[in-house]
């Protein structure tokens, strides 16, 4: 029987997660997207803590209708990547939390690599 889409994704998350984890110097990045929003955060494993967030849903309501999803993920992109610099965190793994390196993924970390995050 072949596996579901949410059963195939964490099965990859798990994957992923074994080699990827972040520290207080170097946090991990993790992604998650619903079918509406995007969400990021900078979480640093070793104390369990959530360091920066960031996400879609402050959004101006003019043109929450106008905006389509790959250029909400780039500005949520940016968004993370003020907040990180402002803390002191510049140098972060990226965890892709188990969804392809593609379309809205993709934009959102070149848009925090052009904020000025390195990984």
């Amino acid at each position: 029987m072949a596996l579901t889409k949410l059963k195939r994704r964490k099965r990859i998350k798990m994957r992923i997660r074994k080699h990827v984890s972040g520290t207080g110097e170097r946090p991990r990045m993790t992604v998650f997207r619903s079918n509406r929003e995007m969400y990021v955060q900078l979480v640093d494993d070793l104390n369990g803590r959530t360091l920066v967030a960031a996400s879609s849903l402050k959004k101006d309501e003019e043109t929450a209708d106008k905006i389509n999803k790959i250029e909400q993920a780039k500005q949520v992109g940016k968004l993370i990547a003020e907040k990180s610099l402002e803390k002191g965190i510049a140098n972060v793994v990226f965890d892709r939390n188990g969804y392809l390196y593609h379309g809205r993924v993709k934009a959102l970390a070149d848009a925090a690599r052009e904020g000025g995050l390195k990984f």
